[in-house]
């Protein structure tokens, strides 16, 4: 959805495709993945009746016209951009237009209509680390939001996104650094499918058998015992055993990440004091 919103306008089929991708592993939620909600939903309080709920959204049946009209919002090329992509954002949590997921794909909106508005053009920013940093926080702004004070939910996104830039920043420059390590701990030979695995690490971290043969152009063989290799002198680990379809990760981009989430929510909880 993120990507797509680069090269044209946000739309229903991408949200649902995206929420599709996120829920259907999960066999408790791939019946309801990319699809609208057909239920009544509602936001704390118990399972078996809203009574006493924190929020309840509207009937399923508002759901695909609420959905129409706040994309057209989404969408629109006139409007300050951070205010835009705070009360997209908002608008969707409020709908809940999904049984799960809201949370992750309504982060993934604001992504998106900071990539469709050209605030972005190849990362994401990420917003998420800041607003679960202080959950109550954020909640509290989504309340006051749905009161009608869009002002404070603006400018609560726009101090997590200088808190999600600036350790972006720091996290950017560490980044940069590693492959220049993998190289000196790796020391494959030039044009190897060893050394075209490690140029690619940055942009895919993560990825199985298909996609390094992809990236090196090499053989089925040669392109395993180049994962072979890098598994055993740490660079990449395996996160999935299973034969039919192993799953590779590089161990220093994954520990950036988790760092940078750290520090994000370390700036968001400093700032509130």
């Amino acid at each position: 959805m993120v990507d797509t919103a680069g090269s044209g306008p946000i739309t229903v089929s991408a949200l649902l495709d995206a929420h599709e991708i996120l829920m259907a592993p999960d066999y408790y939620t791939a019946r309801d993945s990319g699809r609208f909600r057909d239920a009544q939903n509602w936001i704390g309080g118990s399972d078996y009746t809203p009574i006493d709920a924190m929020f309840v959204p509207p009937p399923p049946d508002l759901v695909p016209e609420l959905m129409d009209d706040l994309l057209t919002f989404a969408n629109r090329t006139d409007l300050p951009i951070l205010a835009q992509a705070a009360i997209a954002h908002a608008q969707f949590e409020s709908i809940h237009p999904f049984t799960d997921g809201n949370g992750r794909i309504g982060r993934a909106l604001i992504s998106a209509v900071l990539r469709r508005r050209g605030f972005t053009k190849r990362v994401t920013v990420p917003l998420a680390s800041a607003m679960l940093a202080d959950t109550r926080r954020y909640f509290t702004q989504l309340d006051s939001y749905r009161d009608g004070d869009a002002d404070s939910f603006v400018e609560y996104v726009a101090h997590a996104t200088i808190h999600a830039s600036e350790a972006s920043q720091d996290s950017a420059r560490a980044l940069a650094e590693l492959p220049a390590r993998w190289k000196s701990v790796a020391r494959p030979r030039a044009k190897s499918a060893d050394e075209t695995l490690l140029s690619a690490l940055l942009d895919t971290p993560i990825f199985n058998a298909d996609t390094a043969q992809r990236i090196t152009g090499a053989t089925e063989s040669s392109t395993y015992r180049a994962l072979a290799r890098l598994t055993e002198v740490g660079i990449l680990e395996v996160l999935s055993a299973n034969k039919r379809n192993r799953i590779w990760a590089a161990v220093d981009v994954l520990a950036e990440l988790d760092a940078l989430s750290a520090a994000i929510g370390k700036r968001t909880i400093d700032h509130l004091g």
